[in-house]
């Protein structure tokens, strides 16, 4: 799969010390599989989300380091491309507000 953007991703791992090696693991494994479902996901990250958001869409919630954050991307299946959204602390997260904006 291919990774929009990893700039992001080396960002909040900045950010977020304590996320940084789970972020560099999950970089790895996107990089190296092609992920043509939600189920194939959940065969690397089993407690990986498709929720669904203001747009419509189906997004990708992945649990980071833990359960202590939430990653949000977009997986295109089809292309092959996997695109970085959005990254919470659990509690941030968990109000929800952050859907409408998708």
């Amino acid at each position: 799969m291919r990774i929009v953007s990893e700039k992001t991703l080396r960002q909040w791992a900045a950010e977020h010390p304590d996320a940084e090696t789970w972020l560099k693991g999950w970089i790895k494994t996107a990089e190296r599989v092609e992920w043509s479902s939600l189920q194939e996901v959940r065969r690397h990250y089993p407690h990986a989300d498709g929720v669904r958001v203001a747009s419509g869409r189906i997004v990708t919630v992945f649990n980071v380091a833990g359960n202590k954050y939430r990653m949000v991307t977009s997986i295109h299946y089809n292309h092959g491309i996997i695109f970085t959204l959005l990254f919470f602390t659990h509690a941030e997260y968990s109000k929800g507000s952050w859907k409408g904006s998708l």
